[in-house]
């Protein structure tokens, strides 16, 4: 088991080994479909994208945050299917420097492939644990483009102890999803 401190060098996420226990702490992003098409809008009019989601790590998910006397806290964040950013993902890993992904049921092998090129590593995390997952973060940092809808939204999302996480795709491409759909073919 590690604690990854961020931001990540590329050299740390090169080291993680497939199947490798870690946790994150510091300020995890989430964005989701309409955030992913709203970037790569963007970079298509060569217009400004929120400094914070370069070199991020990025969270598949649409976190329920409630508010109290000012006081923002994270009630719910579990993973989304991370299948359904598949034709997005490559812009959004190249062009923001992305060292993670955390989400649930991994990503196609040509996002591995990206990943393996571009030094990323997706990070499953336990689906149906949104309360237990959103106890781990301690402070919510900020949020961008909040017209998209809490769910949409660019979350910054502070923890000290983030998972746990399982490297399912590490930075060489290999995949534990495709080594169970191997060995399920045999």
């Amino acid at each position: 088991m590690k604690v990854l401190k961020l931001p990540l060098s590329e050299d740390v996420v090169r080291s993680l080994k497939l199947g490798e226990i870690v946790y994150i702490s510091g300020t995890i992003i989430t964005g989701r479909d309409e955030m992913h098409i709203r970037v790569i809008e963007r970079f298509k009019k060569k217009e400004s994208i929120p400094e914070d989601v370069i070199g991020a790590v990025l969270y598949h998910c649409g976190p329920i945050i409630t508010e109290n006397n000012g006081k923002k806290t994270v009630v719910a964040a579990g993973p989304t299917t991370s299948s359904r950013m598949n034709s997005l993902e490559s812009i959004i890993i190249s062009k923001l420097h992305i060292r993670a992904i955390i989400g649930k049921g991994g990503m196609s092998p040509e996002i591995g492939k990206i990943m393996a090129k571009e030094g990323c590593v997706y990070l499953a995390a336990t689906g149906g644990a949104a309360v237990t997952l959103a106890e781990n973060f301690y402070a919510v940092d900020g949020m961008e483009w909040g017209d998209l809808g809490m769910a949409e939204a660019i979350w910054k999302l502070k923890s000290n102890k983030f998972g746990p996480l399982i490297v399912a795709i590490d930075a060489n491409g290999d995949s534990l999803y495709e080594r169970v759909n191997s060995s399920l073919k045999r």
